[in-house]
């Protein structure tokens, strides 16, 4: 409550004395010379008294870019709770006579996020398709003279959040959420420069395979020193993509990471074709349904509705959220961040339309105590989303109240540490490791963006332990910056050290 009470203070006076002057004097001098010198930021550092020990714009409203995935994994947990899975069912359409089952087997998507994913959490595929197979099996289906269906309507809503950069949605990181996917979602394709500047890109799909696909690469080889600006531009409303931009005569081969907008007719086809190159007979071939519940198959042509009523052989099951969560943070993987986020509105409204996401997100922060009427602007699960806008007195007010949530210990655990694999594995080297233990915190980043904001606890402290008065929440949030990216985030490190120290 001292807490609260002193960011009531805050808000009416707007001003308040700094009790760290390492951190401010900082702050100070980096508002007059530095990368910071002519962008728009913010910051705010509070301890467990409720002093304010660094201030900045504590009130702007800024683009906060990943550090809105501190927002959905917290929420996410205290209204989920940690040991919330996604579930993918397995079932048929039609009769079973005598091993043959004259019918369709569906993939039925619960949202789970992780299906064949690179992700270290997930099952590979190999090992996922088994346990399917099995389960068929048991069910006494031999063979299906049918097809093998990708069913990804659990969630109903677009792919894409509606106010992502048009150039973002084609990329790996942009690809939206799915009720049925497969490897994230993603699809990589190797790149080269071309023998000569004004030559095509040479570009090779390579993983997963997509056979309905029409790919265009109409990228060519860029000058030296011109970099990379290959973009693939792609939608879900038809099986086509085009890759555009250049690719630099100077760069080294690379791995192009896309978006694939068919994750539940991916999922079919890959276990359609470990089905049959096992030597299952599978008379239909793959297919997955469409918005308005059509089948349609590799040619894309809808044929009959869905089954209204399917029998279920088995159901397998997501990890469980922590451990997603965790991987949220620590990867800032934001397909998993967006599934959060649509998931819990689709728990509390029954609808993953990104309005009701909204709406069950403030609940969440309702029952957390987080005054939601001012300081924050939510537009996703992410922070892809350059119209998300959250002031730094917003991130500490919401990071101070998740301490009061049963879910608290879990969450700071997801949390990154300096020099911890994922995004801060290189963040404060050469400081001591003492100092990086006792911080966790989340990065947010894009063009001209650069936040953090976490926790400092005090020598000793172990997560599940009571958090001491010792312990600092804060926020740094910059934007509209020009500088260097290396140059800011090192003056940001000098500020959370003078904190830590």
């Amino acid at each position: 409550m001292k807490r609260f009470a002193a960011l009531v203070l805050l808000l009416l006076t707007l001003q308040a004395a700094a009790q760290n002057p390492k951190a401010q004097g900082c702050i100070d001098r980096l508002c007059t010379m530095g990368p910071l010198k002519n962008a728009s930021w913010g910051v705010l550092a509070m301890d467990g008294n409720g002093k304010v020990l660094a201030s900045l714009n504590p009130q702007q409203m800024l683009t906060p870019a990943s550090n809105t995935k501190l927002i959905t994994t917290g929420c996410a947990l205290h209204s989920l709770g940690k040991d919330f899975h996604f579930g993918t069912s397995i079932a048929y359409s039609g009769e079973i006579k005598d091993g043959i089952l004259e019918g369709d087997i569906y993939i039925i998507g619960g949202g789970d996020p992780t299906l064949a994913s690179a992700d270290s959490i997930a099952l590979k595929p190999d090992a996922l398709f088994w346990k399917w197979k099995s389960a068929i099996r048991e069910a006494g289906i031999n063979a299906i003279h049918g097809r093998i269906i990708g069913d990804g309507r659990f969630f109903e809503g677009n792919l894409e959040n509606s106010s992502w950069e048009y150039n973002d949605m084609g990329t790996d990181y942009g690809t939206g959420g799915s009720g049925l996917s497969f490897y994230e979602n993603a699809q990589d394709f190797d790149v080269s420069a071309g023998l000569s500047v004004g030559s095509p890109v040479n570009v090779k799909q390579k993983y997963p395979e997509t056979p309905w696909m029409h790919f265009a690469f109409r990228g060519t080889t860029g000058p030296e020193g011109s970099g990379n600006t290959l973009y693939m531009y792609t939608t879900d409303l038809a099986p086509y993509a085009e890759m555009r931009g250049t690719f630099g005569i100077d760069r080294k081969p690379k791995t192009e990471n896309c978006s694939n907008k068919f994750g539940a007719m991916t999922c079919a086809y890959y276990f359609w074709k470990n089905l049959t190159s096992t030597g299952w007979v599978i008379t239909g071939g793959y297919a997955d349904i469409d918005r308005g519940g059509y089948i349609r198959g590799a040619d894309f042509v809808p044929a009959e509705k869905a089954a209204d009523e399917m029998k279920n052989i088995c159901t397998t099951w997501s990890p469980t959220l922590d451990l997603i969560a965790k991987e949220t943070n620590h990867r800032s993987d934001n397909f998993y961040a967006e599934t959060l986020l649509r998931t819990m509105g689709k728990n509390a409204t029954g609808t993953d339309l990104y309005d009701s996401c909204y709406v069950a997100e403030f609940e969440v922060l309702e029952d957390l105590k987080v005054d939601t009427s001012y300081g924050v602007k939510i537009e996703d699960g992410s922070g892809l989303s350059r119209h998300n806008f959250i002031t730094p007195d917003f991130f500490v007010r919401y990071l101070t109240a998740m301490e009061a949530s049963p879910a608290f210990p879990v969450f700071l655990k997801t949390l990154p540490q300096p020099g911890s694999s994922g995004t801060l594995r290189n963040v404060l080297a050469g400081k001591p490791e003492t100092l990086k233990k006792r911080i966790w915190m989340k990065s947010g980043s894009m063009d001209g963006v650069l936040c953090y904001s976490g926790y400092i606890m005090p020598a000793g402290y172990v997560p599940g332990q009571p958090v001491p008065k010792e312990a600092i929440v804060f926020s740094i949030l910059t934007n509209n910056c020009v500088a260097p990216v290396s140059e800011v985030r090192s003056s940001i490190m000098d500020i959370i050290t003078f904190l830590a120290e």
